[in-house]
């Protein structure tokens, strides 16, 4: 077996996935805070909107859609100051042959994340 990732890991990987999306989808970077607990991770600006993105990796069997609503309406208020729409990010991650083991570094794993959903 693999060496499982660490968290900060995880979250790394999660933001490479969200990050490619967004550059595919024409967000220019203004900021990207790689540490768990500094939010938001992305700032982006398009079509001159500045634009706040949580980014979570979630573990299976948890729900990547559900995020925390307080938090993000807290998110979402330190947005609105600087005219900025907020968004959340959940990337569930999974060992690709048993659910239930980790995540192990140079292994297949299951991404499962639908896109940004607007807070």
């Amino acid at each position: 077996m693999g060496k499982p990732l660490s968290a900060q890991e995880l979250h790394n990987l999660a933001m490479n996935i969200v990050g490619k999306q967004l550059e595919a989808e024409g967000f220019e970077f203004m900021g990207v805070n790689s540490q768990p607990k500094k939010n938001p991770q992305f700032v982006c600006l398009k079509d001159k909107q500045l634009h706040f993105i949580v980014v979570r990796d979630i573990a299976y069997p948890n729900n990547p859609k559900v995020y925390d609503v307080a938090f993000m309406k807290k998110m979402k208020e330190h947005a609105e100051k600087m005219d900025a729409k907020t968004y959340y990010a959940g990337v569930g991650l999974s060992n690709a042959v048993d659910g239930n083991l980790p995540v192990y570094l140079n292994e297949e794993y299951i991404v499962d994340y639908e896109g940004l959903i607007e807070i």
